[in-house]
């Protein structure tokens, strides 16, 4: 059964829209907990425009599931990170203009710059992942700098999943790919309630990182029940019967 880990950076760009106190993400976290999740995604950035130092280390006190922390390499961040020790942080390319992470980091250009990184996160028992394209060349490369894990970009799977069919079989591939260099695979970005299932009946990954659509549908259900429905899913389309 693949684990599923909710992004609640939304819950947090909410109170910022307003600089206010609420809504918590600290509170949301325990709501996605309650429907089931096996963990806690958030991405801390530099610029701190929705989570916030506070909300990390708040969380990572009171998380009982995983915590993860998206990230840029940083100095700053690192050293912060490397203090708190998240269960795992996942390594993404940040862009000050961009609205959301949309493309993966290129290792075959940043390794040398991200070696010292990725050695000073696993001194601090920190599981480290890399957040890259679904390509084998840079599946290989993220073995070779000590990733524990990928998680592959599945923006343009969600974008044109119902008409590429090939872009599915590049995450199979590239999924492949991580299997043979000892690498666990994750996958993340733009996925919902429907685009999720072709994924999980190829059994691409074990591990899915969902945010937005988990955080737009409590809006009409609640947050416990939103995470209970896409655990669901989970469930249903990952058996071995399906």
């Amino acid at each position: 059964m693949p684990s599923l880990s909710v992004n609640i950076d939304h819950v947090a760009t909410l109170r910022q829209a307003r600089l206010e106190s609420f809504p918590d993400p600290v509170q949301a976290a325990t709501a996605v907990e309650l429907g089931g999740a096996d963990g806690i995604t958030v991405h801390l950035r530099n610029d701190r425009r929705h989570i916030t130092n506070r909300d990390v280390e708040l969380l990572r006190a009171t998380v009982k599931t995983e915590l993860t922390v998206e990230m840029a390499g940083t100095e700053e961040l690192v050293r912060l990170i490397a203090r708190v020790r998240p269960d795992q942080v996942t390594l993404v390319p940040e862009l000050r203009s961009e609205v959301t992470t949309t493309s993966g980091i290129d290792l075959l250009r940043e390794r040398r710059k991200l070696e010292p990184v990725v050695q000073r996160l696993k001194k601090a028992g920190i599981r480290v992942s890399m957040f890259i394209e679904p390509d084998t060349a840079q599946v290989e490369a993220a073995g070779v700098l000590g990733a524990d894990v990928v998680e592959l970009n599945t923006d343009r799977y969600s974008r044109g999943w119902t008409r590429k069919p090939a872009l599915l079989d590049e995450l199979v591939r590239a999924s492949g790919a991580a299997g043979a260099a000892g690498v666990a695979v994750h996958v993340g970005h733009g996925l919902d309630y429907r685009n999720v299932v072709p994924i999980l009946q190829k059994r691409v990954a074990a591990g899915y990182s969902i945010g937005f659509s988990i955080v737009a549908r409590a809006v009409f259900v609640g947050l416990k029940d939103a995470v209970a429905e896409m655990r669901r899913i989970m469930e249903v389309y990952s058996c071995e019967r399906c």
